[in-house]
């Protein structure tokens, strides 16, 4: 079955006009909407308040923010809000509900990670789990932070649910093998419900699509579960992060890809999840959609004139059908959160605005 997963593909492609014609699932109840990254937003060389200005004129539902806390407090007792107060109050003029990621440690976004230096003077120890026992200075200021960010935005009507770290307890990508424990985690929930007990949590995991990267998973979070696992345990709404195709390593000219999308075996995860959501009273949701490419570095390439296997824009229909094909009347989505959407605005200064149209033709269709 391996062996099926793997696809030995040339990385850029030609475009095509396939988006326009492939159906759209419709979407029920299920919100639909984006997450919004500040920091990709600067890392490809974007304006801002203008980017979001843009997004936000499409007729969706939903939007989530993150609060970037070494963004907010660069240094011991600053607190620099205006940026996220922007980000709400355009969202919120709009017409659209936010989920907001108060992080505090892990915030979705490469590089993930954004405590600030003065918070932690040393790396964490590889191959750690950070504890509450360890770290309890840490955990002080990351529950403080929490704390006043809820504080100061839970009169806003806009914002319908908070979100608690990022992939909770997930190793920070192929760069980094600690993980944070989930008693960590477990303060940093008791902090937002303590502050705001009316809205709910949300918090989500990555759901392997193919059998390598789920072996990976399994074996290096098999003491507390991953965090699809520790979200099941402690939030309210559990988002699942679905990526049908990356790349895996670069052989010559050609990239290795993992795309186990169409494997049955994945099945028994997603069915676990309902099964538990009709249960417990939870909803479910996607936290992230692959709406742009995934490829071997962290900033997806944008070559003139094509696109990238990982996620031509056909592929932003075809991963939003996918999920919604899992909607059960009994248990349907949440949400749907779109992951690429500055990516597609990068496109589009570069004269390819597909990824955008693709968009707004599910927006219009569903």
């Amino acid at each position: 079955m391996i062996h099926m997963e793997i696809r030995l593909k040339q990385p850029t492609q030609p475009l095509t006009d396939a988006w326009r014609h492939l159906p759209i699932e419709p979407r029920g109840s299920t919100l639909l909407g984006i997450s919004f990254r500040t920091p990709q937003v600067a890392a490809f060389g974007l304006d801002a308040r203008a980017t979001l200005q843009t997004l936000l004129t499409y007729p969706f539902q939903l939007i989530r923010l993150g609060a970037y806390w070494n963004r907010i407090e660069p240094e011991p007792g600053a607190f620099h809000i205006d940026e996220l107060d922007r980000q709400i109050d355009a969202a919120e003029q709009a017409g659209k509900q936010i989920i907001l990621c108060v992080g505090p440690l892990k915030t979705f976004g490469y590089p993930e990670f954004f405590v600030p230096d003065h918070h932690l003077k040393n790396p964490f120890p590889e191959h750690s789990l950070i504890r509450p026992s360890a770290y309890p200075s840490l955990l002080t200021a990351a529950t403080a932070f929490i704390i006043r960010l809820v504080e100061r935005y839970k009169e806003r009507q806009g914002i319908v649910a908070w979100q608690v770290e990022h992939e909770a307890v997930d190793p920070l990508g192929v760069e980094h093998s600690w993980r944070l424990d989930a008693a960590f985690v477990g303060k940093e929930v008791e902090a937002v419900r303590k502050a705001d007990p009316s809205r709910p949590i949300m918090m989500n995991g990555y759901l392997p699509t193919s059998l390598p990267v789920r072996l990976s998973q399994w074996w290096r979070t098999r003491d507390q579960g991953d965090s699809l696992a520790v979200a099941q345990r402690m939030a309210d709404i559990v988002g699942i992060d679905y990526y049908s195709r990356h790349a895996l390593l670069s052989v010559g000219s050609k990239t290795l890809y993992l795309d186990g999308s169409q494997n049955p075996w994945q099945q028994g995860r997603r069915k676990q999840l309902f099964a538990q959501a009709r249960a417990h009273g939870q909803r479910l949701m996607i936290a992230e959609g692959q709406a742009e490419p995934w490829e071997t570095m962290t900033t997806p390439p944008n070559p003139h004139g094509q696109g990238m296997y990982s996620c031509q824009p056909e592929q932003v229909i075809v991963n939003y059908n996918t999920c919604m094909h899992w909607t059960q009347p009994d248990a349907p989505l949440y949400a749907y959160l779109f992951w690429g959407a500055e990516y597609w605005m990068l496109r589009e200064q570069y004269a390819d605005s597909s990824y955008l149209q693709a968009f707004a033709r599910i927006l219009e269709h569903a």
